[in-house]
């Protein structure tokens, strides 16, 4: 294990709500990670004991898991989909909420299933153990994106994808059916990683814990008001 501590954040959704937390916790990234015309995946923070690699948010999960990154940022979704052992997931950041839900083309979502379903997603085995506790056998494609063409190209009676506002799916004549779970971003470590690095890891984890809470907090102010 190296001295230095390497964090993992996701490209896509979950950054911009996750670097202004991470800079409130004390980690912020130099200047070059904010270079659009940078082609970098590891920069250099304000710690020189950090650094943090920019990936996609299903390696995220990967690169912590086999200790490659000691510390990440990712959503529930990856975390159950996965199920790595290696992960630890001690704080709900409370942010990049959204839901994991099925679809299908407006006006068959009163049809029967015979017993067994084709349906595109990019969580095979969040899908099969979803159908499967319903007695349904689910033949998964998967796609990484544009998961709502499926159906309307033959590719599959419905899809099992993240749903935020329901825009998307509404455009191209999809209806929820079913939500298999809600989703938020979770801070994850490595295991192994949490035990062998002199009580850095565990002072950043309670950093973030600390701000999850406040924000929680926060939020519960603005809605009793």
């Amino acid at each position: 294990m190296t001295d230095t501590i390497i964090f993992a954040i996701p490209k896509g959704r979950i950054l911009d709500e996750a670097l202004p937390l991470m800079q409130a916790a004390g980690i912020e990234p130099a200047a070059d990670f904010f270079n659009d015309d940078s082609r970098a995946l590891m920069f250099a923070t304000n710690d020189p004991l950090v650094s943090i690699i920019r990936v996609r948010a299903f390696d995220v999960a990967t690169f912590v898991a086999h200790g490659a990154a000691h510390i990440g940022i990712v959503g529930s979704d990856v975390i159950d989909e996965f199920d790595y052992s290696e992960l630890y997931a001690p704080v709900d950041l409370g942010i990049g909420k959204c839901r994991i839900s099925v679809a299908v083309p407006e006006g068959t979502q009163d049809r029967k299933s015979d017993g067994h379903l084709r349906v595109a997603t990019k969580y095979p085995a969040l899908t099969r153990r979803h159908f499967e506790s319903k007695g349904v056998q689910a033949e998964c494609i998967k796609l990484n994106g544009a998961m709502e063409l499926a159906p309307l190209l033959g590719l599959s009676g419905r899809i099992v994808d993240l749903v935020s506002t329901g825009r998307t799916l509404k455009e191209n004549g999809l209806v929820e059916t079913d939500i298999l779970a809600q989703v938020s971003a979770r801070l994850i470590v490595n295991r192994a990683a949490y035990k062998m690095t002199d009580g850095r890891i565990a002072e950043m984890v309670e950093r973030f814990r600390q701000l999850a809470m406040k924000s929680s907090k926060g939020a519960a102010s603005h809605v009793a008001a």
